[in-house]
């Protein structure tokens, strides 16, 4: 690996320049003997992340075939039989919380079995859009058909949730279609039609890809406009001219919370300050 070069934190998704401080990669020949695939070597790279917050590491396993060399060297440079990232053990992303939390249990299960069973993945991320619908787009129906029909019907109709598009909608539709091959079996039993682990894994980024579209856009959105309000309200307030503030200031004052200027505090009033001890009790 060339180093300095551009990494993104799997845990933290802050992207770095990974240097040697923070990187090691290492390799050598398994002492087995030969396999049926012949010699094997093994390579382990490891990332620390740089980020004070986090320094969490990446470690990564591949196992490789070797060949030889014109005079004959093992070179450790054939084909990969195995490659898996050893940590973090899942692909999931980092999302906030205000994204319902049953949403991102299935979606970050289905990043975890993504490798092991696929089929399995691909049904988890069905059932996460489904969730999404139903949350986001307030559309609950007995099926996610009649869920994703009704969902194309208002996006026609422009009553739709922002954010949400014909595409959205199809690509949904798609994963849909995947997802039932591991939630519902085929008439015929024999019939076995396999998710392939890149398959499961363009389902999930469409999972990822509606968690920023959806959720994170209309939080980022309500941010926005509470903020535009709050400046709203001070202009209108400045706007009053300093009456606006004195009154605001005096009704202040005789709450008990702040002495109007020039005041002392102990020459505003209290409540019941003069009364006789006797009467009050």
């Amino acid at each position: 690996m060339t180093l300095p070069r551009e990494w993104t934190c799997p845990y933290c998704g802050r992207p770095q320049v990974i240097s040697h401080q923070v990187h090691e990669e290492r390799q050598w020949c398994l002492s087995i003997g030969a396999t049926n695939q012949g010699i094997l070597a093994a390579e382990v790279t490891s990332i620390r992340c740089s980020a004070p917050s986090c320094m969490r590491p990446t470690i990564s396993l591949l196992v490789r075939k070797t060949s030889y060399d014109k005079v004959g060297n093992i070179r450790i440079d054939g084909a990969a039989i195995y490659d898996r990232r050893l940590l973090p053990t899942s692909s999931a992303k980092q999302f906030p919380s205000y994204i319902p939390s049953p949403l991102l249990e299935d979606y970050e299960e289905a990043c975890l079995i993504r490798e092991l069973s696929p089929k399995a993945s691909a049904t988890l991320s069905r059932r996460c859009l489904q969730g999404m619908i139903r949350d986001f787009c307030r559309i609950s129906k007995p099926t996610l058909y009649a869920e994703v029909t009704e969902l194309r019907k208002q996006v026609d109709e422009g009553r739709a949730p922002l954010g949400v598009t014909t595409e959205t909608v199809d690509a949904i539709d798609q994963v849909r279609k995947v997802g039932n091959i591991g939630a519902h079996m085929e008439k015929d039993i024999d019939l076995v039609i396999p998710v392939e682990p890149n398959e499961a894994a363009v389902l999930i980024s469409l999972t990822e890809m509606l968690f920023e579209e959806w959720y994170v856009a209309r939080q980022r959105r309500q941010e926005r406009l509470a903020e535009l309000a709050a400046i709203a309200a001070n202009k209108e307030d400045l706007q009053k001219g300093p009456s606006a503030s004195t009154d605001a200031i005096a009704k202040l004052a005789l709450s008990g919370g702040l002495a109007p200027e020039g005041t002392m505090q102990s020459d505003i009033p209290v409540a019941g300050a003069n009364e006789d001890p006797e009467t009050r009790a």
